[in-house]
């Protein structure tokens, strides 16, 4: 089984957006100043253990720029570089819900001032999506392409307390279910090789996202960074790092329990480069890209071979 017109035996959200737009998309990333009630104080100080002084932002930008002038430089760049057409605006630095409704209507429509965005990626978390927030970005969901892009990394009560992520799986089903409500897109942050999970209850994870008919879903690996809370476990020899084939594997695996309409915005991603302490191989993360085609291959499988 392939999807979207291509040779992608899973549904790619880059092949997703061309098809369903006409043209390629690209996503523009975003720091609109935000910050984390993991960090703040409000849930706790020191944040989720993976996660840097950066908050999980990987571009150029920062707030020191105005949200206008970070799209502008950003689409600039991508229609050279990548000859996108049309753009997503993602806020993807911090909660990118963690203000009142009126700022949010404000940084959220500056975004969407532009005439070539044609969507908007909120990066969040499940706790921080009250029911006022939600109606806001459910009416933006009415004319402009929308997620709301939540933070699980697993189902395990266990895992999220070890990761400090200062909530639990319920909380995540409930945001889930407040926002489909007002269809707006979920999409879920998945972590693999997460300390005590074996491969069974990564899948385990999968099946739930499954059972809620999840929007998206994007696939990381658990990689050390730089000055994190991880960093000390890992220099400790605590922190055991999947190998390649194992996470390869892995992803195969959950791709496979997934519905076919769920869209994977990721499969492998790099961090930082030069904040990253391991592991090395993934860096390469074409070349792990690829061993994830070539095994699905080899399987003669695809997105949703085992959902039910």
């Amino acid at each position: 089984m392939f999807f979207n017109n291509t040779d992608k035996r899973y549904n790619r959200f880059s092949d997703h957006l061309r098809e369903k737009f006409g043209v390629k998309v690209y996503k523009i990333t975003l720091d609109a100043g935000f910050t984390c009630p993991n960090r703040d104080g409000t849930i706790s100080s020191d944040g989720c253990v993976f996660c840097d002084s950066g908050g999980s932002f990987s571009q150029l930008y920062s707030n020191k720029i105005s949200v206008t002038q970070q799209l502008n430089e950003g689409i600039e760049l991508s229609k050279q570089k990548y000859k996108a057409q049309k753009f997503l605006a993602y806020f993807q630095a911090y909660t990118n819900t963690y203000k009142p409704v009126e700022e949010l209507k404000q940084i959220y429509s500056e975004a969407l001032g532009h005439a070539d965005v044609v969507g908007i990626n909120i990066g969040t978390r499940p706790d921080c999506v009250e029911d006022e927030k939600l109606d806001l970005i459910g009416e933006l969901s009415e004319n402009y392409y929308t997620w709301l892009e939540f933070g699980l990394q697993s189902i395990h009560e266990r895992s999220l307390k070890f990761i400090n992520r200062g909530h639990d799986f319920k909380t995540f089903v409930d945001a889930t279910e407040r926002a489909k409500s007002r269809n707006i897109n979920v999409c879920a942050h998945v972590i693999l090789g997460l300390p005590n999970e074996t491969r069974q209850d990564m899948l385990e994870t999968a099946k739930a996202l499954a059972d809620l008919n999840i929007d998206g879903v994007k696939i990381h690996l658990l990689c050390v960074l730089q000055n994190t809370q991880l960093s000390k476990l890992y220099f400790q020899g605590k922190i055991p790092i999947m190998e390649e084939d194992e996470y390869v594997e892995t992803v195969c695996d959950f791709l496979e329990l997934l519905p076919p309409s769920t869209t994977i915005h990721r499969v492998a991603g790099n961090g930082l480069k030069p904040n990253m302490l391991a592991p090395g191989w993934l860096s390469k993360k074409f070349i792990v890209m690829n061993k994830i085609d070539n095994l699905l291959e080899k399987r003669n499988s695809y997105q949703s071979l085992k959902y039910k």
